[in-house]
């Protein structure tokens, strides 16, 4: 089955809901899947979608065992999905909802690949929120990892707090504590450089990957580099809060 076929079937199929047709499983390569991905997101953009940024997964070496990576995967965010924290969802219309607490870089200038080093995000790099991810379990991704990065990585969408303008250059990632709490009860606690990779790292990752198919991180664009916790199920009725030591606090609610 060539690409322009795997993107076929899987857009008719996300047009009925099914983001894991049958047609397509274990019957993409990684390589292929990227392809299908990025076919996926420019039919999107043909039909009035606006595209805000890019998602990092699999930025821990515990991710990575888990899915049988060598290296991090990556996604396309869209503008519709982005929420200001706070938002309260409506939990069943989300489906299987799984929340991360993430950093999200906001892009002040283009990072076009290949050869984009850290300095040069570093030098590019505006704005760093708290965030969410909240993702949606459409499919078995460890079972079928290429199926579901066509599927975008399941992602569904972000939840910003406020923004620290501009970045601090003397920021110690690695150093961030992170505590995450569950209806009022801490459920997580991690250190950054204990749990997921140096995002600035990530993101020449990124950009150099992207590259391989012509296209770049852009001025404006934001990133989600990763979880800093534990993915874990969102139940109805849940308040869920993030808080970054030096960055900020995040917090969303599904009713």
């Amino acid at each position: 089955m060539d690409v322009k076929q795997a993107t076929d079937i899987l857009w008719q199929a996300m047009q009925a809901g099914d983001h894991a047709p049958e047609a397509l499983r274990k019957t993409l390569s990684l390589s292929d899947a990227y392809q299908v991905q990025l076919g996926i997101l420019d039919r999107l953009l043909a039909n009035g979608e606006e595209l805000s940024g890019w998602k990092i997964g699999g930025t821990s070496d515990a991710a990575r065992q888990m899915l049988k990576l060598s290296e991090p995967v990556r996604g396309y965010l869209l503008a519709k999905n982005h929420y200001a924290s706070g938002h309260t969802f409506e939990h069943a219309a989300i489906g299987r909802p799984v929340i991360e607490s993430e950093l999200c870089i906001t892009i002040g200038a283009d990072l076009k690949g290949p050869g984009v080093t850290r300095a040069q995000v570093l030098d590019a790099v505006a704005a760093i929120s708290p965030a969410f991810e909240v993702v949606q379990m459409r499919s078995d991704m460890a079972s079928d990892l290429p199926l579901g990065v066509a599927d975008d990585v399941a992602q569904w969408g972000v939840v910003l707090g406020e923004a620290v303008s501009p970045y601090p250059r003397d920021l110690d990632l690695g150093g961030i504590s992170i505590e995450m709490q569950k209806n009022g009860e801490v459920v997580q606690q991690a250190v950054g450089r204990e749990v997921i990779d140096d995002q600035l790292d990530a993101l020449a990752w990124l950009a150099n990957r992207l590259a391989e198919h012509g296209r770049a991180l852009e001025a404006g664009q934001c990133v989600m580099t990763g979880s800093c916790t534990r993915p874990t199920p969102i139940a109805r009725g849940d308040t869920w809060r993030t808080t970054f030591s030096s960055v900020g606090t995040v917090t969303a609610t599904f009713k």
